[in-house]
């Protein structure tokens, strides 16, 4: 039986560390960065445990092993991990409904990864439900934002009912499409296309 639930234990955050691990670009193939995804920030433990100070993350368990997680990161974790410091800065100018991203209470989702062998199971969807029902009452929506060349993952957040409200490129020419889920309309969505 699988358990969602937060991550409440140094033993959680290394089972997060360790699927980050596995699921991290660098450690995949181009076929498998195409036809399963990726995550890109390569998290410390003393990282995901400040972000966890603030807010808990959302964990999908089986048998006590960690085999999905996402991530929870609130403006107090702004500067927390210097490659998202830019994510941040762009929440600053970009608008949703007339308004700044900055002046709404948000919660961004740090990262999202599930175990290659629960894949296509709902794990999924159920982390999301889990992470709505969880910080519903404390956030406006959640926002993150996912590479361009990652089509499962923008595909996936399509399906949960992330929308698509900015992208740009960065320095290094790589594409980031910024998605929010406004848990006010779950329902809305609108199509993120990508091409390879």
């Amino acid at each position: 039986m699988i358990i969602y639930t937060t991550a409440n234990s140094k033993n959680d955050l290394e089972g997060i560390l360790a699927l980050q691990k596995r699921n991290l670009a660098a450690s995949l193939t181009n076929d498998e960065i195409l036809s399963q995804g990726f995550v890109t920030v390569d998290h410390s433990y003393e990282q995901l445990a400040s972000l966890s100070d603030h807010e808990k993350h959302v964990i999908a368990k089986h048998n006590e092993k960690v085999i999905g997680y996402l991530l929870a990161m609130t403006k107090q974790s702004r500067f927390d991990i210097p490659v998202l410091v830019p994510m941040f800065e762009l929440f600053d100018t970009i608008s949703y409904n007339d308004k700044k991203i900055s002046e709404y209470n948000y919660l961004v989702v740090g990262q999202v990864c599930i175990d290659k062998a629960y894949r296509g199971q709902g794990v999924l969807d159920h982390c999301y439900a889990a992470y709505r029902e969880h910080y519903l009452t404390k956030y406006d929506f959640a926002i993150t934002e996912i590479a361009g060349t990652n089509l499962r993952s923008l595909k996936a957040h399509q399906r949960i009912g992330f929308k698509e409200i900015n992208n740009y490129l960065s320095p290094d020419k790589t594409e980031w499409v910024v998605v929010l889920w406004d848990w006010k309309n779950p329902g809305i969505t609108t199509e993120i296309r990508r091409t390879p």
